[in-house]
């Protein structure tokens, strides 16, 4: 009974603690309410973003930089803070610290997050290629990390602060950038869109959609890691096609991108499956197709080049038809199938009536 009154007494005491996010449930990096900005734990977390913020103004991904840390940490940290080879648009990396830091400097007025703000937007500005595009790293990419990338959303998530901020969209007032950064911000806009055109394939002359990185020379779809191929990439494509009807005034270049992945992803959507995930821990786990008339519609992340066939793939870079055919690694461990383009038809619907009913394109009602 003494052992069992301890362990409940272990377990109230831990709960603080991860209420206030030093677990792995809450990311206090992607707090939005202003009370919490007036605290001292938003500036401790705050500190410790610019403690990780490299040389070159970007931030490296996958790290709990808001866990409180010991001095011996931060020395640690500190050294490595003229790395060049870790700042990234991957996995949210700089953008979830830049919308940090834009709340931060909001509340406190505090130059110190304002300046760090400017310098990792100076990051993003300096490592677009002359075509518009981004590599995933630099300023030293290795191998794929040099391709035109959209995978994750990295451009997608570049562009739309660039756009935020021009439009002084909360929480990107008016006094974070310079007037030359809002200048180059423009410009590095509109480069990106015209990229983004630039990559989209097409197939017998019309527009589809886009890879999840492209060939920063060619411009054509580019292998990744071993199980990410030249492909069509559904997901990246969604967002890509999201960010393209949220611009005013289209031209025609934009609508007709948007009209062709609408109707690419109508074509391409698969009906009567769901995908279900069963199993706890690493080697229970399960993830499978399931038939369902009733499932709302699905859409592979990849489908490949010549047929446009969904397909997924393990790490030896083969090809296959089913999940099944996997190992159990790649197999639960990477988002095959996803729903994420039905989002755009209710948005893609207005949008075409607002901006080219002519051309609109006749939608399945999902």
């Amino acid at each position: 009974m003494k052992k069992v009154i301890l362990l409940l007494l272990i377990m109230i005491c831990s709960l603080p603690a991860i209420c206030l996010g030093q677990g792995r449930g809450r990311n206090l990096m992607r707090e939005q309410g202003s009370e919490f900005f007036k605290t001292e734990d938003a500036r401790r977390v705050g500190d410790q973003i610019l403690l990780f913020q490299r040389t070159t103004g970007g931030w490296p991904k996958n790290i709990n930089m808001w866990r409180e840390m010991s001095d011996e940490e931060k020395e640690t940290v500190a050294a490595q803070k003229s790395r060049t080879d870790d700042s990234t648009i991957d996995n949210g990396a700089t953008f979830m610290q830049l919308n940090y830091l834009a709340r931060l400097f909001n509340e406190t007025k505090d130059r110190k997050y304002r300046d760090a703000f400017q310098k990792g937007i100076d990051f993003l500005l300096e490592g677009q290629y002359d075509n518009g595009g981004w590599p995933q790293f630099w300023p030293n990419p290795r191998g794929y990390q040099v391709n035109i990338t959209f995978n994750d959303d990295a451009i997608v998530n570049t562009l739309n602060i660039f756009k935020d901020i021009v439009n002084k969209k909360s929480p990107f007032s008016k006094d974070l950038v310079s007037k030359q950064q809002l200048k180059r911000i423009k410009k590095a806009f509109d480069k990106g869109i015209d990229i983004i055109l630039k990559t989209q394939i097409y197939v017998n002359g019309k527009p589809t959609v886009w890879c999840q990185q492209h060939d920063k020379d060619t411009y054509k779809p580019a292998h990744a890691r071993a199980y990410e191929l030249p492909s069509f990439c559904s997901q990246e494509s969604a967002a890509i096609v999201s960010l393209l009807m949220s611009l005013p005034n289209p031209d025609e270049r934009i609508k007709q991108a948007v009209h062709g992945a609408m109707k690419w992803f109508d074509t391409y959507k698969i009906t009567g499956y769901r995908l279900v995930r069963g199993g706890y821990g690493s080697k229970d786990r399960n993830t499978s197709l399931v038939a369902d008339s009733n499932a709302h519609p699905l859409w592979a992340r990849f489908y490949d080049l010549d047929n446009c066939e969904p397909f997924v793939c393990d790490r030896d870079g083969i090809p296959r038809k089913r999940l099944e055919e996997l190992g159990q690694e790649r197999r639960n461990g990477y988002s095959w199938y996803g729903e994420r383009p039905a989002s755009l038809y209710p948005v893609y619907n207005k949008w075409a009536d607002k901006y080219d009913p002519q051309n609109k394109v006749a939608l399945d009602n999902l």
